[in-house]
């Protein structure tokens, strides 16, 4: 390959992986499984993004392996399961840093040998064969790699790691930029796309050239490194050498020894010899005259061999230090700022070369007892220029410190040593240490840097006097240091807003809360009659959309008189003292039932024939209409006759069946005999009393029929006839098989649920399960739940039951329902319109709406449907208090979202601040236990409130305080938790792989046990929602059966004698759970018992045989519905998970459709219908001119006459016309009959305005939708509608339809891989498929998703709720507003107070109690400093427009120090003095600042380095405005200051034991400090400022004043204590990544604001459309609500800052809209 070429590929390769980076997602890189997807790590990358922190220095490994620990431990914890990858070839690139080729050999043998991770060293590069097998087979789904290397050859490795692993289907993420928060890790995630995958295959042969030849370079470079250090010397002699070294010392010291000891010995021992014979190769060569002038010079400047040796004896005394001192004594050494002279320098790269061929060859101590604990302990170079410091300095100077005898011994030793290794010359004695006078270290004038504690700020907190605040810290605050009261801090305070009020401005004035901001849908005073009739519109639409969701009549609600119920548990005596009114009520229900009954029986005997006959015709139609007939009847007697004509119907059309199947066939069609069995199934269990001897004898003989004889005798004894012509006659009509067999093989989906037979008096639809009853008492008791049952297993019906019985209390009572997105929202709320109706007193509502975007009737409605956020601000709303004691319960649906990375907190806040009982809903928690505990602590914590409120209210009353007290409405409570678990699901869900062979869809069934190994099974067992099918029960024995010849139980575990099936003629749905838990049983007794290996052949066979197909799958998706269309398996949902791909997948079906229209389309058709259309017109023409003739003519009958023939064929054109554009149903799922067209044309005009309406109703008329976010809810409702109604029956979407929306299917299809295809969403999204009712079972396909993915779903446990970090700065204001502002103090401060207190992060956790504490301390001491609240805790200055962005924190707390310091009013000029008019520079200006704090998107830092071209936008954000610029960094160094004095306060709650260890290896670097020797003593003099850093951050310098120091990443602060920096409002202006690099802000707001384009964010920010515009949303909503504040604010009209944010508000919402 040429150079040029070579050149070529590279830029090609470097510009593709470029191209990507800003499409990057930044987002959470292992979503929500308990253990993440395996996933690898390049073990370069991560050397490279190590070595890089900013905190390290060189030379100080112990540091840098620390820093690799506590990376990979925070993976761990976060659940991640990884190998780590260091390939061959990777090496090749550090031969220019021979310090960097140890430290990676050292690295790589620690992790192998220290640690249990999977590391792997056996690749020698990413396009080897073997790399690409091992791809294959363990399919990660990403790996962890850096963008930009060390060197540009590096960087040109890691390219093609990255595009070889797109090419493997793997995707990258991103070492650089990454941030941790306590639950998670975010990262930029480059998926792998197609034309990726293309690109590699395209040029492959051009790639693995390039590859070679960069390989070939760098070995090279290799040889003229190694050159330049060690002459005429070759690679294999050093490595013959070294060799050499390590089998002499293993001689010496034959008892084996510790790693330190034999790395220091040898590579010294070495690097002395490689020296000797490097000086003496010179001495040859110095009369020579080949030798250039340059090396001359360079040799000129030569050590000599004493030097070297004086240099190695200091080496040898710092790993005696290193073996001798623990971490806290290291931790305190003197930090030496003088460098290396230059002289020293080749000769270091020399001893670095020597250490990597010892560490290279250390396998060669394998059968000798070598400790390889401290491989991470190899060099300490500041402690080696400390002790180089002491002899070239001080000691010079006079300054004589002894070594100590420990240390001294050990030295000697360890040098005697070094003298037997070395036999060509003599090194030496050991003493003195230094026999040349040369400096190692270049002349300085401050060598040593001062580490004392001057800089830090004041430790301390201001005092303040707030009950709240000594009831939450008041244990912990005799502990703390307080500043005195004469404390310039504090005396700063009184007059701190003083200068800097604006005039005009009232910062304390209370401002508009959220709700009164939120758009009001209807004003609900108004008497307006366009608006009362827009409100009758929305009301009628909302119960169309609720009918649309159940099948449920509404139902009049009436106010009753609540009477106590004395006792819920004691059993009710049977018609006791029954009224006269009551026994008419019951007389005349029976006589109701009677005439009912009659109704019944007639219509079946109408119906009858025409059944009967269908059922002789076509059997499978007949029954469909029978079951129908069956579900729309009530009476047993009517349903029983139905039963016994479809049992002998289905008897005729089997012995029919028998007898056409000619001979040599004998294939049965078994469908007909399970319809039959179905007949007996529901006969024998629905109504046994009714069966007559007849029936039990038409039911023997059927059973005989089918061959299932020992059944048929038990059910009626008859004559066994003993001849072969019987005996014939019954293997005729057999179905060959056992009848449990049959039964589970092949109607395994029929078998019958176990369901209560007696009706609840409180429930009128439909008789409740045992559990549901459950519920129904935890409402009438006043209790509060956790409930965890399965998608779709009625769980909601609870929430419907406790809306009813607050309805019928009273009017003022109110259920709030909390729901997760908006389109649930909109769901509930459309289910209650739906379900009740309630004559309200005037002005009253019965169902209310609060979402961000808008809101109705919602605090004048008796059930309010909302989102967390919004609940939350009605919740710490001061003056709405008094609406909150109206609540009567609250319920939680989806609570699972506790767990989740956005929003969780909220959720947890509501949880705990609530008064009033509650049911949490759920069908995916792992700990509900856990949660349910933790609830109950928060219930008993209320328990006490109420009681000491209830006190200090009758204690007021009494001394006769005449308040206005509230109407207090909360009922008596019995403060219990209970937990109600239910884990049987309605139908069975079966899984099937998707396969393309012979450019065709294959499908595979999965059995759920082939996800899981033996090594699973004995470790966790079975997981316990990992349920199989009745058929695959009977597959999981016959494969036990098989592979085990010797199975001693196979007769015992035979279907047909397993003890739960014996003798039974109907097998229940419970019988087949019994007999699948006793095979798992069975297994997991194979696997602990010694026959694993069977075990293995057993689950290896159940696993499909299709290969995962590498060619675009995406493209065969139209081809996928259409064979699921012909399977009958739609309606079906298909998951996608990006945007962009969900809106293309549904446009290609559309497409495909559309293209099967035209090619079966007659060719003439089309002029047809142009013709048609032409002769139409004139029609019409005629038509019109005719009518205005006979307007002005009255009396003219012939022209009527004509007039109607015109009519008639215009109607008749009309119709052919439609009749040819008509779409055939072969080219649309759409299904004509569900929908009417008035109901169609009602939900198509909803969307006729909306950005996407259009495309979904072209959509829509295939029978196809799609479903995400960045639709608005007419569009989403459109097709939620649409689809539950059976018209729409193919729809794409994103996870939006996995949280509780009700759109059941007949099958999922998982048909994209993503992160957030995780074990949460994979149960909530495979849970819709199978609708109640209709399904009895679902179907679950994986199309283009890995069969490693694919066993990780469905075996992997939800993850376990385990909390957020639940404070924020802003929250802590608005609970200080709440506590001191609220209409009820005593119940605003308890509210508080729970809040405080019972976090989920610390529930048992009193450590971590305590650091909450210590936060909560520092947010007051902020907010007191920045002048938010006083020192009593009063909140005061701009606390309210702080709070009312507390979504954008820390950039609201940013903005208010601008706002303060008068920085907008400068910005803010108008065009001309008097004008309220602004130039469109102040409106971009504005902007830039605003884009600077709000929506920040960052784009990773090598993309600056693209030459790419911009067309529309700036793409990268500019700097903040100096000024501006200027403010925030003092604002950042304020908060700095501060957040360091907290971590310093905060350090004693640390582990100091964990901290001197090494996190993940857990190696120990304790001891007993050294105390005999002086020079140790001086050394580690340095005992101030290192308190709340890692002592291994010690190693490199660091102390407690680098807190101080800008973008101080977290793995500097001690680990233990449970604080990051993520928690310290910081906004910097420049964001840097691990490598150094400036990572610039995406400019999409600006660039929007200046081009209004969408397209141009597209094609230039590498934004998704989708994206985009929720984020301009966003943005556009953030500054619309600044504008409403600051407008409130200023009593002046014409401030121009609140003019100018009118303005801008105003101009960006219209660009906005014109989208």
């Amino acid at each position: 390959m040429g150079s040029k070429e070579y050149t070529v590929i590279l830029k090609t390769m470097s510009e593709l992986i470029l191209n990507e980076l800003p499409k990057a997602e930044y987002s959470s890189i292992f979503n929500d499984f308990v253990e993440s997807e395996f996933f690898l790590i390049d073990g370069d990358s991560l050397l490279v993004t190590c070595i890089c922190e900013k905190s390290l220095k060189q030379g100080q490994d112990l540091h840098f392996f620390y820093l690799v620990e506590r990376y990979l431990v925070d993976l761990i914890s976060k659940g991640g399961q990884f190998a780590i990858v260091f390939f061959k070839d990777a090496e090749y690139a550090y031969f220019n840093s021979p310090e960097l080729l140890s430290l990676r050999t050292a690295l790589i043998l620690h992790l192998q040998h220290n640690n249990t991770i999977d590391v792997r060293t056996q690749f020698s590069g990413c396009l080897s064969q073997e790399w690409k097998t091992f791809l294959e087979e363990s399919y990660p789904y990403f790996l962890i790699v850096a963008d930009e290397g060390l060197n540009h050859e590096q960087t040109h490795l890691f390219n093609f790691l990255i595009i070889q692993s797109w090419a493997m289907k793997v995707n990258a993420v991103l070492s650089s930029g990454q941030t941790s928060d306590l639950l998670r890790l975010y990262a930029y995630f480059i998926p792998s796309k197609y034309y990726n995958q293309r690109f590699f295959k395209e040029n492959k042969m051009r790639i693995e050239n390039a590859y070679q030849v960069l390989i070939k370079k760098l070995k090279e470079h290799r040889v003229l490194a190694f050159q330049t250090v060690f002459g005429n010397l070759r690679w294999h002699n050093m490595m013959e050498e070294a060799c050499e070294t390590i089998s002499l010392l293993k001689q010496i010291w034959p008892e084996g020894s510790d790693i330190r000891r034999v790395h220091c010995v040898t590579s010294c021992s070495l690097f002395l010899r490689m020296y000797h014979h490097f000086l003496e190769n010179r001495k040859k060569n110095t009369s020579s005259q080949k030798t250039k002038t340059k090396t001359q010079q360079e040799k000129s400047n030569c050590l000599s061999l004493q030097e070297v040796e004086d240099f190695c004896k200091l080496h040898c005394l710092s790993m005696v230090f290193l073996l001798h001192l623990p971490l806290s004594q290291r931790a305190r050494t003197r930090f030496i700022t003088s460098h290396w002279i230059r002289d020293i320098l080749p000769f270091l790269k020399m001893k670095k070369w020597c250490e990597y061929f010892i560490l290279n060859n250390t396998h060669i101590f394998e059968f000798w007892n070598m400790n390889l604990t401290h491989l991470s302990d190899l060099n300490d170079e500041l402690l080696l220029k400390n002790i180089a410091f002491y002899y070239e300095k001080e000691n010079v100077q006079g300054l004589h410190l002894n070594l100590g005898n420990t240390i001294m011994k050990d030295y000697e030793h360890l040098w005697d040593v070094i003298s037997e290794l070395v036999s060509e010359f003599d090194v030496g004695k050991p003493l003195p240490l230094r026999t040349t006078t040369l400096n190692f270290l270049q002349k300085k004038s401050l060598p040593i840097e001062a580490t004392s504690t001057g800089k830090m700020p004041n430790l301390g907190f201001i005092p303040m006097s707030s009950e709240l605040v000594d009831s939450f810290v008041g244990d912990i605050l005799k502990d703390l240091p307080f500043l005195k009261r004469n404390d310039p801090i504090v005396t700063s305070l009184i007059k701190h807003k003083e200068f800097d009020e604006l005039v005009h401005w009232h910062s304390h004035r209370p401002l508009s809360d959220d709700y009164d901001r939120t758009k009001c849908q209807f004003n609900e005073k108004s008497s307006d009659p366009y608006y009362l009739r827009s409100v009758q519109k929305y009301h009628v639409f909302q119960r169309f959309y609720g009918s649309s969701l159940e099948s449920v009549s509404s139902k009049l609600i009436v106010t009753q008189d609540v009477k106590p119920k004395k006792n819920f548990s004691a059993p009710k005596s049977k018609k006791a003292n029954e009224t006269k009114a009551e026994i008419i009520a019951r007389e005349n229900k029976k006589r109701l039932f009677a005439k009912e009954e009659q109704k019944e029986e007639t219509k079946w005997n109408v119906l009858s024939f025409s059944i009967e006959e269908e059922l002789k015709e076509n059997l499978n139609s007949g029954i469909q209409k029978l079951e129908d007939f069956l579900k729309s009847c009530k009476s047993n007697s009517v349903k029983f006759r139905v039963e016994m004509v479809g049992l002998t119907a289905c008897l005729k059309a089997w012995k029919e069946h028998c007898r056409s199947q000619r001979k040599g066939k004998p294939i049965k069609d078994l469908s007909i005999a399970a319809q039959m069995m179905k007949r007996i199934h529901s006969l024998m269990d629905k109504y046994p009393e009714l069966l007559q001897e007849t029936d039990l004898q038409l039911i023997a003989r059927c059973l005989q029929c089918l061959g299932f004889d020992e059944l048929a005798s038990s059910l009626y004894p008859t004559e066994v006839a003993g001849d072969d012509i019987k005996e014939k006659k019954s293997t005729k009509y057999s179905v060959g098989i056992g009848p449990v067999r049959f039964q589970l093989q092949h109607m395994g989906h029929y078998l019958i649920r176990e369901e209560r037979k007696d009706p609840d008096p409180r429930v009128q639809d439909f008789i409740p399960d045992t559990w549901q009853r459950e519920l129904l008492d935890v409402v009438d008791n006043n209790e509060s739940a956790v409930i965890v049952a399965p998608t779709s297993s009625g769980k909601t019906y609870a929430s419907y039951y406790c809306m009813e019985k607050v309805l019928k209390e009273s009017n003022e009572g109110v259920v709030v329902y909390v729901a997760p997105t908006k389109a649930l929202v909109n769901q509930v709320a459309a289910t209650v319109y739906n379900r009740y109706t309630k004559n309200m007193p005037n002005g009253e509502s019965l169902c209310g709406v609060f979402t961000r975007e808008y809101r109705h009737d919602a605090l004048n409605c008796q059930v309010l449907v909302t989102v967390p956020a919004c609940l939350e601000i009605l919740m710490l709303a001061p003056h709405r208090q008094a609406w909150v004691k109206r609540i009567r319960y609250i319920i939680f649906d989806e609570v699972h979202c506790l767990g989740e990375n956005i929003g969780a907190e909220v959720w947890e806040h509501l949880l705990v601040m609530i008064r009033c009982p509650f049911l949490a809903l759920s069908a995916t928690i792992s700990n509900p236990e856990h949660l349910t505990e933790w609830l109950q602590s928060v219930k008993w914590y209320w328990k006490q409130a109420d009681n000491m409120i209830e006190k200090n209210l009758s204690s007021k009353r009494n001394a006769g305080y005449r308040a206005n007290f509230h109407k207090d409405f909360q009922m008596k409570q019995t403060y219990k938790v209970r937990l109600v678990l239910y884990g049987e699901r309605y139908n069975d869900l079966e899984k099937h792989i998707c396969s393309i062979k012979d450019d065709d869809i294959s499908f595979d069934h999965f059995h759920p046990c082939a996800t899981l190994t033996t090594d699973h099974i004995e470790r966790y067992g079975f997981p316990s929602d990992l349920t199989l099918s009745p058929r695959e029960t009977i597959q999981l024995y016959d494969t036990m059966f098989e592979f085990w010849e010797g199975w001693p139980r196979a007769q015992e575990f035979c279907p047909e004698k397993f003890v739960h099936f014996k003798n039974k003629i109907v097998i229940k749905k419970m019988d087949a759970r019994k007999y699948e838990e006793s095979l798992k049983a069975e297994l997991t007794s194979w696997i602990k018992n010694g026959n694993v290996e069977e075990a293995k052949m057993v689950l290896r066979n159940l696993s499909p045989t299709s290969a995962f197909s590498s060619e675009n799958m995406i493209t065969m998706f139209p081809c996928l519905v259409e064979k699921l269309r012909k399977m009958e398996k739609l309606p079906a949902l298909f998951f996608l998970f990006k945007l962009g791909a969900v809106e293309q997948c549904a446009k290609d079906v559309r497409e495909y459709l559309q293209k099967t229209q035209e090619r079966i389309r007659p060719p003439t058709a089309d002029k047809e219908a142009h013709d048609m259309a032409n002769k139409l017109r004139k029609v019409k023409k005629s038509i019109e001119k005719q009518k205005t003739i006979d307007e002005k003519s009255q009396k003219k009958p012939r022209k009527m006459d004509k007039s109607l023939i015109h009519e008639a064929e215009h109607n008749h054109l009309l119709k052919s016309l439609e009749k040819n554009l008509e779409i055939p149903q072969e080219c649309t799922y759409a299904d004509q009959k569900a929908v009417s067209a008035e109901t169609l044309q009602m939900v198509f005009d909803r969307v006729k305005f909306t950005r996407k309406g259009a495309e979904l109703k072209a959509l829509a008329k295939r029978g196809i939708g799609y479903h995400h976010r960045s639709l608005n809810f007419k569009e989403k409702q459109l097709v939620e509608i649409l689809f539950r109604k059976g018209f729409i029956r193919v729809v794409t979407a994103t996870g939006t339809l996995a949280l509780g929306i009700n759109m059941p299917c007949k099958s999922v299809v998982f048909a994209q891989n993503s992160i957030y295809l995780d074990a949460l969403n994979y149960r909530q999204m495979s849970g819709r498929a199978g609708r109640r009712g209709q399904d009895l079972l679902g179907d679950v396909y994986f199309f283009d998703i890995p069969l490693p993915k694919v066993e990780k779903l469905i075996k992997s446990n939800v993850p376990e709720l385990r909390g957020q970090f639940p404070f924020s700065i802003s929250l802590i204001l608005r609970l200080m507003l709440l506590a001191s502002k609220g209409d009820d103090p005593e119940d605003a401060k308890a509210k508080v107070l729970s809040v405080l207190k019972h976090s989920l992060l610390s529930f048992k956790q009193p450590r971590t109690l305590e650091m909450l504490k210590l936060y909560f301390l520092f947010s007051l001491q902020f907010l007191v400093k920045e002048g938010y609240i006083d020192q009593n805790g009063n909140p005061m200055g701009f606390a309210g427009l702080m709070s009312h962005l507390h979504y954008h924190e820390p950039s609201n707390l940013v903005f208010v120090s601008f706002l303060v310091s008068g920085l907008f009013h400068n910005l803010c000029q108008p065009i001309q003095k008097g004008s309220k008019c602004f130039s469109q520079d102040v409106m971009e200006k504005l902007v830039l600042v605003l884009a600077n704090l709000f929506g920040r998107k960052y784009i990773p830092a090598k993309f600056q380095d693209a030459t790419v071209k911009f067309y529309q936008s700036k793409v990268f954000l500019e700097d903040l405005p100096k000024d501006f610029n200027d403010a925030l960094n003092e604002y950042n160094m304020k908060v700095t200051e501060d957040f360091a004095s907290f971590l310093l306060i905060v350090s004693k709650l640390a582990d100091m034991k964990q901290e001197y260890q090494l996190p993940l290896s857990k190696i120990s670097f304790t001891g007993q400090e050294c105390k005999d020797s002086e020079l140790v003593s001086h050394l580690m003099s340095c005992k101030e400022g290192r308190v709340a850093i890692s002592p291994f951050v010690c190693l490199s310098g660091n102390s407690d004043r680098d807190l101080l120091q800008p973008r101080t990443l977290n793995h500097v602060v001690l680990r233990t204590i449970g604080i990051s920096h993520a928690q310290a409002p910081l906004l910097w202006s420049q964001k840097f990544d691990s490598q150094g690099r400036r990572m610039p802000l995406n400019a999409y707001a600006l660039d929007f604001f200046k081009h209004g384009s969408l397209i141009g964010l597209v094609q230039d920010n590498r934004l998704n459309e989708g994206e985009a515009y929720d984020l301009l949303k966003d943005f556009s909503l953030t500054i619309q609500s600044i504008s409403v504040s600051l407008r409130e604010l200023c009593e002046n009209e014409e401030d121009n800052v609140v003019l100018a944010f009118e303005q801008l508000s105003k101009s960006f919402f219209e660009k906005l809209s014109k989208v």
